[in-house]
């Protein structure tokens, strides 16, 4: 989702922590579960209660931990399958935890339900988007298509959360208004591409439908 660009960057910029925790023995299960665990934490402790700055600032911090636990696999000498399933489950919890935080404040004190229901979408919708990616690659059939994958979303819902939080009119309403419309074309261009992908090939006994 990041550009070659930035991509090497943000390696650079991470090399001598990854570097000093590879020297410590920490792993790449750790760092995923602490992130995680610190993401959700902040989203039920903090946004969930209306304060939305700081709860989408510390969010934040912890989600660009994700980007540690590859570099650290990279620098102990590769990752593993486990790894790789733990790092994709506990992506999908911390979604979870933040959008169930914004529909929770916005169904209670926050009163607004259409916000609610935006958040709302917008985790169906993220959790579509990736479940096609996983279910098109487990048939054989790549598909790395999309307008808005999990970066731009918590691009657009932290985003809108935090300047909400420092008195913005109608930040978490943009964010979540294009998260949901992006999220809409993005599960469109999967289903395209996977139909695209799947001419002229069928599943076997032993791949089940679902």
């Amino acid at each position: 989702m990041l550009g070659s660009g930035a991509r090497a960057a943000v390696g650079r910029f991470w090399a001598p922590v990854v570097a000093r925790l590879a020297r410590a023995g920490v792993t790449p299960d750790a760092i995923t579960v602490t992130g995680t665990v610190g993401a959700i934490a902040a989203s039920v402790v903090l946004i969930a209660h209306g304060v939305l700055f700081w709860g989408a600032f510390t969010v934040t911090i912890f989600v660009l931990l994700d980007m540690l636990d590859g570099a650290l696999a990279r620098a102990r000498g590769g990752g593993s399958a486990f790894g790789a399933v733990l790092d994709s489950t506990c992506d999908r919890a911390v979604d979870a935890a933040v959008f169930g935080a914004l529909i929770w404040w916005y169904t209670g004190a926050g009163g607004d339900r259409l916000l609610a229901l935006l958040a709302l979408v917008g985790l169906v919708l993220g959790v579509l988007t990736s479940y096609i990616k996983a279910r098109a690659e487990g048939v054989g059939i790549p598909c790395d298509v999309g307008l808005v994958e999990r970066t731009e979303r918590l691009i657009l819902v932290l985003t809108g959360t935090g300047l909400t939080g420092l008195g913005l009119p109608y930040a978490v309403d943009v964010g979540l208004w294009l998260l949901v419309v992006g999220g809409a074309v993005t599960v469109a261009q999967r289903v395209v591409a996977v139909r695209r992908g799947a001419r002229g090939t069928s599943l076997t006994p032993s791949a089940p439908a679902s």
